[in-house]
């Protein structure tokens, strides 16, 4: 019995890297799964059945169901669709993995408006436009009276807090999931759907051609950078097990997962029932930071390198 058992998933981008590894391991759980992959480039080009099809058969081989789905997520129409196959196909639709994504990255005064459009286009709108006809199929659900159950899972990214260089569309639209992943969460709550976030460090197509320090697995290894790591707390979060869960975001790299908090106030200054003038903030603003005067950009974490 697996914690998933006849439960139904939609995994977008499902068919590489991260995704793949999510689908197979919700499959594994019991899951039947809509292996969700128009097949594109890592910068969002061209397309191939290719890879959603044989991750199809990968699940179909080791017992499961499952069913390929070639649109694009952040296509309005093809969302609804996506959606409408999960239950038509299965006849529900009980958990969402929203994975897919694409890079194009460039630093801030090279970047292009179709950098910028292409990289918001499939992160956030193709995060939203799932989970927008998702919720309407859970709250229709819940007004015919029937008991429902949600799970939706978002992929964030570190880059969202860290600022990594020459990623700040992906890093904006990864901190946009965020905002979405927290009011979702509480507009979905009363319906018995959860809505949670992950910001995964693995190996894939997008972060090696990003990230010059994840190196190759090596035999006998822990691989710490597979994207198989990353998936037995996307499993959790779409469980039972983990109802109780929601409006969260977590770090999970290898062997280590984090539970991030929303921002939090490290400092607060007043000066009562009058404004602030430039002269008092001259005068207080080293009481803003407990070490002094802040000395620029705080350095990236061990762990995290650049292009």
């Amino acid at each position: 019995m697996g914690l998933l058992d006849g439960r139904v998933a939609v995994v977008t981008g499902a068919g590489r890297g991260l995704g793949r590894a999510h689908a197979l391991a919700l499959a594994e759980e019991g899951a039947f799964v809509v292996v969700n992959d128009p097949g594109v480039g890592g910068d969002g080009s061209g397309t191939d059945p290719a890879p959603a099809e044989i991750v199809v058969t990968e699940i179909e081989k080791a017992g499961g169901r499952a069913v390929a789905n070639l649109d694009s997520c952040a296509d309005w129409q093809a969302a609804e669709k996506l959606v409408a196959q999960a239950v038509d196909t299965f006849g529900s639709l009980d958990v969402l993995v929203n994975n897919a994504g694409i890079l194009r990255d460039k630093m801030s005064f090279n970047m292009t408006e179709d950098d910028w459009d292409s990289v918001m286009e499939v992160h956030l709108k193709g995060h939203f436009a799932p989970s927008r006809f998702a919720a309407a199929h859970w709250r229709a659900e819940a007004k015919a009276g029937k008991e429902v159950y949600g799970r939706i899972i978002n992929t964030s990214s570190e880059s969202s807090y860290l600022g990594l260089l020459g990623q700040v569309n992906y890093a904006t639209a990864k901190a946009g999931i965020v905002g979405m992943t927290v009011t979702m969460a509480r507009e979905l709550e009363r319906i018995g759907v959860t809505v949670n976030a992950i910001a995964p460090r693995a190996r894939t197509r997008m972060t090696t051609s990003s990230f010059s320090n994840y190196r190759q697995a090596e035999e006998g290894v822990f691989d710490d950078r597979a994207p198989e790591n990353v998936s037995p707390l996307v499993a959790w979060l779409a469980s039972p097990a983990a109802g109780h869960v929601s409006g969260k975001l977590f770090a999970v790299y290898g062997g280590d997962i984090e539970l991030k908090s929303q921002p939090d106030t490290v400092a607060h200054l007043s000066v009562g029932d009058h404004r602030w003038t430039v002269d008092d903030l001259i005068e207080r603003s080293v009481e803003f930071f407990s070490d002094g005067y802040a000395s620029g950009v705080p350095p990236l974490p061990a762990g995290i390198g650049g292009q």
